[in-house]
């Protein structure tokens, strides 16, 4: 059966006071948008709809870089759920499927959960994820009798005895795309809010004969974000399963509650990391690597054994080989480290290829962007860079060269060669004390004209 996504992302989500859409702001480093984009992407869609509405702009460009054939319809009025379902009716006008219905602002929806859900269209014309809550709040009821959803009823217009039912909806669809606009078509806005509810399918297919059924989730699942303190609540749910996820793996995390994750963060077991490391986006580490106290990593990828920190920054596109080592306050970006190589020091390290064994003495600059274009810089197997060394790109350092410690090397060096570019040093004697004097005198008079 052939699936479309059609995910709602219209809001502007008023409570979170922000110009950005709700549906953008992240949970682990990723727009929520791309939480639900990620989930649904596990059922192999023919079809992906977008219905957006404010920051629209905004909202296409992040949905189009995770999905080239995502598609983006507008919801210029929010006019309810069923409303916002309605105006993908023309993007999917042919397609011969199932539709389910996800929302951007519900992030943790698991792909296992999709699963089961078009597992039940099997057998149901209609399927409703719903969830057992322990404080079923003002959330809408699911109304059952057996394995049939009767109706779903929206809190404001249930009665006390509906309000005691503790099976509730999350919103999510799974339908016959050619059903479910035609269940869409009859839904009115006869409610105490004047919208247009998604959740009137199931009372127009129960009218029809029709068979509607529930699939139930964790209510972690179900989670929506609508203000800052619902986005910091929905963050941390997602850190404290990462890290249990990590611990179960075989990583060690020596303080969990420090580490931060990314969503796409991969780490291998026996790897180590200490506490006050933050990943961001696309990082990748290899097993048995050693990540040291007050590190960052970010597009980055780590091989097996390597140690990295404390205090180290890898940018997007540092590439560590096996056994590298990263130590503090050193920067990498955009460049590759082979095996056994050693950047120890207070450098930085930019647009570069460090060979196999090669030493990068302390405060080690390559010097890649000349203001408007970025260079590269070469370093060859087992070469030794002396401290402060400037590498003023392009330039390359070949295989067993050395640089003297406070070099600005502008040219490049040959295998095996020594390259020294400093000024001759030259001492001035009895110049120290008459400058201490003369500086001296002149605190002096400065001191007392005031």
């Amino acid at each position: 059966m052939s699936i479309a996504l059609v995910i709602l992302a219209a809001g502007k989500g008023t409570r979170m006071e922000s110009d950005l859409p709700k549906v953008l702001h992240p949970i682990a480093q990723v727009p929520m948008l791309l939480h639900a984009m990620r989930a649904g992407a596990a059922l192999d869609p023919q079809e992906v709809v977008i219905v957006a509405g404010h920051g629209a702009e905004q909202v296409a460009r992040v949905a189009q870089d995770e999905s080239e054939t995502a598609r983006i319809v507008m919801q210029t009025e929010q006019l309810g759920t069923a409303h916002a379902v309605d105006q993908a009716r023309e993007a999917l006008a042919g397609f011969s499927g199932d539709v389910v219905v996800l929302y951007g602002d519900t992030p943790f929806v698991q792909p296992e959960t999709l699963a089961h859900m078009v597992a039940a269209r099997a057998k149901h014309d209609l399927v409703i994820l719903g969830f057992h809550a322990a404080e079923p709040g003002r959330y809408g009821r699911l109304v059952t009798e057996g394995d049939q959803v009767q109706r779903i009823v929206e809190f404001k217009d249930a009665t006390d005895e509906e309000r005691q039912i503790n099976l509730c909806n999350s919103g999510l669809v799974a339908c016959d795309a050619g059903l479910l606009f035609e269940l869409i078509a009859e839904i009115d806005n006869d409610n105490a809010a004047g919208e247009y509810y998604l959740t009137d399918i199931v009372a127009h297919a129960r009218k029809r004969g029709l068979s509607a059924t529930a699939v139930t989730c964790d209510e972690s699942e179900t989670l929506g974000v609508n203000s800052r303190a619902e986005l910091a609540a929905a963050d941390g749910v997602f850190q404290a399963r990462a890290r249990a996820d990590l611990l179960a793996l075989g990583v060690t995390l020596m303080a969990p509650e420090t580490v931060y994750l990314a969503q796409d963060t991969v780490i291998g077991r026996d790897t180590v990391i200490e506490p006050n490391v933050v990943f961001g986006p696309g990082v990748t580490v290899e097993s048995g690597v050693t990540i040291r106290a007050f590190s960052h990593l970010e597009g980055c990828h780590v091989s097996r054994g390597a140690v990295i920190g404390p205090y180290a920054r890898l940018r997007p596109g540092a590439e560590l080989a096996e056994g590298a080592r990263i130590g503090n306050f050193v920067e990498i970006k955009n460049a590759v480290i082979d095996a056994g190589a050693k950047v120890n020091h207070l450098s930085y390290v930019g647009d570069a290829s460090v060979g196999a064994r090669a030493n990068i003495g302390a405060g080690t600059i390559t010097c890649n962007y000349d203001g408007v274009m970025k260079h590269r810089t070469t370093i060859g197997a087992d070469a030794f860079i002396g401290s402060n060394t400037m590498l003023v790109a392009p330039v390359s350092v070949g295989d067993h060269a050395m640089t003297a410690s406070g070099s600005v090397i502008t040219r490049n060096v040959e295998d095996d060669a020594m390259a020294i570019s400093r000024s001759k040093q030259e001492n001035k004697p009895d110049r120290a004390r008459k400058l201490f004097e003369i500086l001296r005198a002149k605190k002096a008079r400065r001191d007392k004209e005031r």
